[in-house]
């Protein structure tokens, strides 16, 4: 690899327009492209966190071979994550004679907007939506929504033009649609296996043309920030305006996005976006499909990767705690040499954690839950959807045929500094009878292993309280409980 191909420009098109830019600097958002460079200002900027979506845009990428269309935060996407994609804005929609496209016409005809600040941002999510169900039910359309917030129109009136969209226009008439091959033939000419370098110090970019690639990036430049999908990175830009540069843009290699099963284990490359591991995981440990359903919105999960989330080390990650309870393994990569530990020894303190300079997560093992055993994840948050984590809980247990408890794994976020295993009240559990008395009896154990802090998200106090409420719940849920611990809307209707 020490003769690769290298060139100093990011390629892609946006909208109907083939984009060759050599002025990139490694913290330039994709909004401010949009706004300040091109005047496309029908992308809004509300939160510049990836929270709002009122700059939700598409985002078109190969993925095995096909052209996969997906919404994104352009506030929190950097235009060096671009190369070999193709963007598509609000202002794309319009039909070359003026008609409104049948998302916008049912918004109007629907009385979808008001203010109008946040529309094009719906408008967006709702193409996506229907362009991979043009008659999505009400559950996938509030799916699709989680990631835009309006503050005067009310969602009714936009779930109800979502649902009318399709009587507006066929989806597989759609441009994108009925240009999908020009644009996938486009997209994979401009995959053309070369490293891309721009900018020195503070400007300074690079996107590797392999994982072999990355690991000699790393190697020659151990102290790059690595950004994969940029939805943590991202705020560190516009919310505390740190230097990324060296930045590392590691979301288009293939390699890192493969995710397989083998001997009762799954192996999740660290680039797997949390929208590709949905189906797979959601089947094969059906805990992790509400979960993941509950991280962010579309955008955020079309973009935020597991790799990300566990190399991030935020001790109120969504998806340590689970891959924690179930014995993962992380493996690491610094050049041609691997090595693996246990997910759990990974995290060391608070922002650090066991990666050494030039190394980088490669990917996560995870066995597959025994037959017979339980697992659950419960979240809390102060909302449903698209909220940040105050406590997390994780729970395997396998019981003897006697009905003890022959192991259990409890593991939590926002507990601690870090991730972190309950080891005290796993042991006070251990080789005891499984029910109400053996469960009140662990709780005080709870001390010994967490002592929470108190912030914006939620007091010490109540972190301690719901976290031995979990186990409560948890004990309901896999004794046979009467009656169901939690009823969504939809079960009830």
């Amino acid at each position: 690899m020490a003769n690769i191909k290298t060139r100093a420009e990011i390629r892609f098109i946006l909208n109907g327009e083939d984009i060759a830019l050599t002025d990139v600097a490694p913290d330039e958002t994709l909004l401010d492209y949009l706004r300040l460079r091109r005047s496309l200002t029908g992308t809004k900027e509300g939160c510049a966190e990836g929270d709002c979506g009122a700059c939700t845009v598409l985002v078109g990428r190969l993925a095995a071979g096909k052209l996969v269309y997906e919404g994104v935060n352009a506030c929190i996407r950097f235009l060096g994550s671009l190369d070999g994609c193709h963007v598509v804005t609000i202002e794309h929609l319009a039909a070359r004679d003026g008609r409104l496209h049948p998302v916008q016409q049912a918004m109007v005809d629907f009385h979808g907007s008001q203010c109008g600040f946040c529309t094009p941002g719906f408008v967006m999510s709702l193409y996506a939506l229907w362009m991979r169900s043009p008659e999505p039910t009400n559950a996938e359309i509030e799916k699709a929504l989680q990631g835009n917030l309006c503050r005067c129109t009310g969602y009714e009136a936009i779930v109800r033009a979502a649902q009318a969209v399709s009587n507006y226009g066929k989806a597989a008439e759609d441009p994108l649609n009925a240009e999908r091959k020009a644009i996938a033939a486009k997209l994979a000419a401009l995959r053309d296996g070369t490293r891309i370098e721009i900018g020195e110090d503070r400007r300074r970019l690079i996107v590797p043309a392999s994982v072999d690639d990355l690991a000699n990036v790393l190697e020659a430049e151990p102290k790059a920030t690595i950004v994969a999908g940029s939805t943590d990175v991202g705020l560190w830009v516009t919310k505390f305006m740190r230097e990324i540069a060296p930045a590392v843009f590691i979301g288009g290699l293939d390699e890192l996005k493969e995710i397989s099963e083998a001997e009762g284990t799954i192996r999740i490359g660290a680039g797997v976006t949390y929208s590709e591991a949905f189906a797979f995981l959601s089947k094969r440990i059906p805990a992790f499909g509400p979960l993941i359903d509950r991280i962010g919105g579309d955008q955020v999960r079309n973009m935020g990767t597991i790799g990300g989330n566990i190399a991030n080390g935020s001790p109120i990650g969504d998806t340590p705690p689970p891959l924690i309870a179930l014995g993962s393994t992380v493996v690491l990569r610094k050049g041609s040499k691997r090595r693996e530990m246990p997910l759990e020894e990974f995290f060391i303190a608070y922002g650090k954690q066991d990666r050494r300079p030039g190394e980088f997560v490669e990917a996560v093992e995870v066995p597959l839950p025994a037959k017979g055993s339980q697992f659950a994840v419960y979240k809390i948050t102060k909302r449903r959807d698209e909220d940040i984590t105050a406590t997390l809980g994780a729970f395997y247990l396998k019981l003897a045929q006697d009905g003890t408890v022959a192991s259990i794994r409890i593991a939590y976020g926002g507990m601690a500094a870090t991730p972190k295993r309950a080891k005290a009240v796993e042991a006070a559990l251990a080789g005891k009878p499984w029910n109400e008395e053996t469960i009140e009896a662990a709780l005080p154990a709870y001390g010994e292993d967490f002592a929470p802090i108190t912030d914006m998200r939620a007091s010490a106090e109540y972190r301690a309280l719901a976290g031995r409420n979990l186990l409560r719940r948890f004990y309901l849920e896999t004794a046979g409980a009467e009656g169901p611990v939690q009823v969504s809307r939809y079960e009830v209707a």
